[in-house]
């Protein structure tokens, strides 16, 4: 197919013999040389070969003579005609603008023999030469000024004499008869009496149903029957597993596990939807037993178990702006949705309308894992049920901040992350382990460093990422919790 920036013009044609049958053969269109279209990059060689069909007619679509930009211009097309029953067959030149895009070989081949050859070209429309003399206008604003005004109607004249019959005349001869309504050929056979096999109409023949080299029948059960099956040796089956007749194998048959054993004691252990031993078949972590743990208060992790902690006689408030990261160890995945800071003196957002805060988890790599977004309503601490009056009236305990998005943590180590963004110096006042400044005695290690207590001044949300070897490790470390509400 030619590219759509080339036109193109449809040349037809129809051959008969004088008999009115259709004439097979072929006719060929030549141009003078290749042809060459820059703006399509596309350069066009040989002639194109229109063979007649069954009923004497061609079709063939051609780059028109005068396309733009083409390479040579100024052409025309040799048109050959090779006929059966021609012995001799025309060749005659042709133009083909692209303003008519169907033409029909009858309308511009040669018809008088003493002229062989020439060249079809177009002359100018009467409305061409009418803008060529100074019209204006469409071709139907021309053909409207071709119709003048109505002129009035004359006066009806004499009815003249009726004349008389004529004779009848003598009857003709019969013309030639024409060509009947019957079919001409039958898949490219033309005969008087056509016989099509199997392989003129695209079929297999009946005889190769069931044949070597044919195709495969099927019985009344729309199967291949036995005999049309190859033969795989061995017949019947004999015995499978060392076992005959009616057959039952069970997994340790095939040196299998039953899948009875799976999550069982003494089987083997289950893969939970992401691929993960279930941490109910994980064994119990080797350590202390019998020992205060973070779920045994209601949490997921915490950064140290706030009891075993000296209690500062100073109280700290969060400083506006600063982020602080407590470090927390997880040794088995662990869904969590809260991080928590534990409070010593929080009235909550009713009190403090102003204050804003953010709470997030970072792993170990520094990358944010999880993030709350800006929060600007707290509970006030210490006003959970059971809670004594003291913590009550003073505001102590854990104040929750809920993520975004619950988060499942893999094993490894994570910060908690929190940050009083906006209000005052006064407004959140927060449990914290003493320090020995200027290091907090938490950031005691031997190895890779992982410090469980640092700082980061100067942010109003939590950052992406966060590098530990630019906090400040001075200062008094947030007790914080990660929780699952």
């Amino acid at each position: 197919m030619l590219p759509d920036s080339i036109p193109t013009v449809t040349v037809r044609a129809r051959y008969l013999s004088p008999a009115g049958k259709p004439l097979s053969g072929s006719v060929t269109f030549r141009a003078p040389s290749q042809l060459t279209f820059p703006a399509a990059d596309v350069i066009l060689g040989g002639p194109v070969v229109a063979q007649l069909d069954a009923q004497g007619e061609i079709a063939a679509t051609l780059p028109a003579t005068d396309a733009p930009d083409m390479i040579p211009d100024g052409w025309s097309y040799t048109v050959t005609e090779a006929l059966s029953s021609i012995p001799a067959g025309r060749s005659y030149q042709v133009l083909l603008p692209a303003e008519t895009p169907e033409v029909d070989l009858a309308e511009i081949a040669p018809t008088d023999p003493t002229k062989p050859n020439y060249v079809a070209v177009r002359g100018d429309s009467a409305y061409e030469v009418a803008v060529a003399e100074g019209f204006e206008g469409t071709a139907a604003d021309w053909l409207d000024s071709l119709v003048g005004p109505r002129g009035p109607q004359g006066e009806t004249g004499p009815r003249g004499e009726t004349g008389p019959q004529g004779e009848r005349g003598e009857e003709g001869p019969a013309g030639p008869p024409g060509a009947d309504g019957r079919v001409q050929s039958v898949n490219g056979h033309a005969a008087a009496e056509i016989t099509l096999a199997a392989a003129d109409v695209g079929a297999l023949a009946a005889d190769a149903a069931g044949a070597p080299g044919g195709v495969a029948t099927l019985d009344d059960d729309g199967r291949v029957p036995a005999a049309q099956l190859p033969d795989v040796g061995g017949g019947a089956v004999e015995s499978v597993n060392g076992q005959t007749g009616a057959v039952i194998l069970t997994a340790t048959d095939v040196d299998a596990v039953p899948s009875d054993d799976r999550g069982a004691p003494g089987g083997v252990a289950a893969l939970g939807s992401d691929g993960l031993v279930p941490a109910a078949q994980l064994p119990a972590p080797s350590g202390a037993r019998n020992v205060w743990t973070p779920q045994a208060l209601g949490f997921q992790a915490w950064s140290v178990d706030p009891a075993a902690l000296a209690n500062p006689s100073a109280t700290k408030a969060a400083v506006v702006k600063r982020v602080y990261l407590s470090g927390i160890n997880i040794n088995e995945p662990t869904e969590v949705n809260r991080v928590v800071i534990f409070a010593r003196g929080w009235a909550g957002s009713d009190a403090v309308p102003a204050a804003r805060f953010y709470a997030g988890i970072y792993d170990e790599t520094g990358e944010r894992v999880a993030t709350s977004g800006q929060v600007s309503t707290l509970p006030a601490a210490g006003q959970g049920s059971g809670t004594g009056p003291g913590a009550k009236k003073n505001h102590i305990g854990s104040v929750p901040v809920p993520l975004m998005a619950s988060a499942t943590l893999a094993p490894g180590r994570y910060w908690a992350a929190f940050l009083l963004s906006a209000g005052s110096a006064t407004d959140f006042y927060y449990m914290h382990v003493q320090n020995e400044s200027p290091s907090a005695p938490a950031n005691f290690f031997l190895g890779e460093a992982f410090q469980r207590a640092w700082c980061l001044d100067g942010h109003t949300s939590l950052p992406a990422t966060v590098d530990q070897s630019a906090g400040e490790v001075g200062l008094d470390p947030a007790v914080m919790a990660l929780a699952l509400v």
